[in-house]
């Protein structure tokens, strides 16, 4: 976007405790309204009070209200293609309930699935779909909605099948070369993109494995003999006599992931699956041109009868996502003041002196993006801003720029989804119906990147350095840096 005060705001810069003021009423702010108050809903307001603290704090420290309000665009430019991709997740569901294609993939879910290997199963399916596409979004919003109603069939509680969902879909969205994330990281490192994906291994995959073997540890609990049988015998005649359960239905989510994988933009693939849902709802279910047209602005709404089927088939729609969206924006604007008025950047500068040797900079990357993600609510700043600032270190311990990138992703890509305002956090909540402080203790993934990325910078191991040639067998070969 045209940024016509860009050079003047370069020359002014807030104090340390200005910045630190803002950072500091945010954490409180969201305490008092979470643990104190107990009014999760009304985050909008929370951040919109931060955003006038920063803008105060700003204009203080010299900046205009020109300087502050380009910094507000930034942040609802950065948020337009995300949200705009979130309604229209709204408006899929809400034709893939009625075309049958989530009511087939929920029936067939649980004939075939045991309770003790489906949160197994769900992380291992979601991690190999968010390779196939590239996308963490579009893997949680087809395949983990139909995750999250197999779940509830089974007795699997809410959250923990969210947390299974979320860690295969960041896993193959962190890994795959067709990932918006996965290209970003390896550009803000310099990094050959395969280089990165190659050194992502050596932190994502002990992590997967974990996460895979901690799922099927918990399954356990979830026996077949404390299923309801009754329950979900139930559950499958309401589906089989009320909806198209027919395979031709999962044409749709094959088609997201042939599109996906043929790098066809993600609001396009939005919008065929969405015109094809409706389309199969008129053909196979019945729905008429208007009903369909008023399922995908308000959601669909289930009658069957029995409450377990239309609890968990009502749902979708344009509007039902307005509040996730209006949050995505207020967030955004919020982090856009932050960059723009250079406070995030005050703050990173302060911590700089401690990356003088290869623990304290992976250190140091891994806590300040995970600190971007809480304070700019995005991934992408997450990414680009402790990594542009922190890549001169890199050179000066002569570790290799994909040692760089892979940090990057450890930190900032992996916990971006455990941020209840930030753009994956809004997103998951909205589309699998559970409140990320819900789900947040069940994605194992998330937590276990940056602790291997950590723990690696520690030992010295995997920190490779110049010399070392980037393929496989030199990359095993490697015995690390001595610290």
């Amino acid at each position: 976007m045209s940024e016509p005060n860009t050079t003047g705001a370069k020359e002014k810069r807030p104090s340390f405790l200005g910045a630190l003021i803002v950072i500091l009423f945010l954490c409180v702010a969201m305490y008092v309204q979470i643990f104190v108050l107990h009014e999760d809903w009304v985050t909008h307001i929370t951040l919109i009070l931060a955003a006038i603290i920063a803008s105060i704090v700003a204009l203080f420290s010299g900046f205009t209200w020109d300087d502050i309000q380009d910094g507000i665009l930034y942040g609802c430019q950065i948020a337009m293609l995300p949200m705009l991709i979130l309604m229209l997740v709204g408006i899929l569901i809400a034709t893939w309930i009625p075309s049958g294609t989530i009511p087939t993939l929920i029936y067939y879910g649980l004939k075939i699935l045991s309770p003790s290997v489906f949160l197994f199963t769900v992380c291992l399916i979601c991690s190999i779909a968010s390779m196939a596409t590239g996308s963490s979004w579009t893997t949680g919003a087809t395949f983990g909605v139909a995750f999250m109603g197999i779940g509830m069939g089974l007795g699997v509680p809410a959250a923990i099948t969210a947390g299974a969902v979320i860690s295969g879909s960041i896993f193959g969205d962190k890994m795959s070369p067709l990932s918006d994330s996965t290209n970003l990281a390896a550009g803000v490192a310099e990094a050959d993109l395969f280089d990165h994906v190659r050194s992502m291994f050596y932190t994502t995959g002990p992590a997967i494995v974990i996460s895979l073997i901690l799922y099927a540890i918990i399954g356990m609990r979830f026996t077949s003999g404390a299923i309801d049988t009754a329950a979900v015998d139930t559950i499958l005649k309401g589906l089989k006599d009320n909806y198209f359960i027919n395979p031709v239905t999962l044409i749709l989510p094959v088609l997201v992931i042939i599109l996906a994988v043929k790098k066809v933009s993600g609001l396009a693939v939005m919008v065929i699956s969405s015109v094809l849902g409706a389309a199969f709802g008129m053909v196979f279910q019945g729905h008429s041109l208007g009903k369909m047209l008023n399922y995908m602005n308000y959601g669909f709404v289930s009658s069957t009868g029995v409450e377990a089927v239309d609890k968990l088939l009502s749902r979708g729609g344009l509007q039902s996502m307005m509040w996730t969206i209006s949050l995505g924006f207020i967030a955004l604007s919020f982090g856009g003041i932050l960059e723009k008025t250079r406070m995030l950047e005050v703050i990173l500068d302060r911590i700089s002196g401690i990356v003088s040797n290869v623990r304290g900079l992976v250190i140091t990357h891994v806590l300040s993006s995970i600190a971007v993600n809480l304070f700019s609510a995005s991934q992408y700043m997450a990414i680009i801003i402790p990594g542009r600032m922190l890549v001169p270190a890199y050179k000066r311990l002569r570790l290799l720029p994909q040692v760089c990138s892979r940090t990057c992703e450890d930190s900032a890509t992996v916990t971006s989804p455990l941020v209840p305002w930030g753009l994956c956090g809004v997103f998951f909540t909205g589309a699998l119906g559970v409140a990320t402080t819900e789900y947040l203790p069940y994605v194992f993934l998330a937590f276990l990147s940056p602790a291997i990325a950590i723990l690696y910078s520690i030992t010295g191991k995997f920190m490779f350095k110049e010399g070392d040639i980037p393929s496989v067998k030199t990359y095993h070969d490697n015995k690390g840096v001595s610290m």
